[in-house]
């Protein structure tokens, strides 16, 4: 029973610092549009226009990841104990 609960505790974290990072990286995304966009419009000579759409799959993508490999498991475990 010990290792369900060491796994069951890894997966609370993974949840929690994924989480953070959607969240970081979501208020940088807000804060700092006009910067982050000039400088990836640069680095991939893709149109400003075209970057908040690929900003916007990007976050529902990981957001979708997060809740599929992390959140998922976390829920069956905690149910399992």
């Amino acid at each position: 029973m010990e290792n369900l609960s060491t796994i069951t505790t890894f997966f609370g974290w993974c949840t929690t610092i994924n989480i953070g990072l959607l969240t970081y990286s979501s208020i940088m995304i807000i804060i700092l549009n006009a910067p982050v966009k000039k400088l990836h419009a640069k680095m991939t000579h893709i149109s400003p226009e075209k970057l908040n759409e690929m900003y916007f799959n990007f976050l529902g993508n990981y957001k979708l990841g997060i809740f599929i490999f992390n959140l998922v498991p976390y829920c069956a475990l905690k149910i399992m104990a």
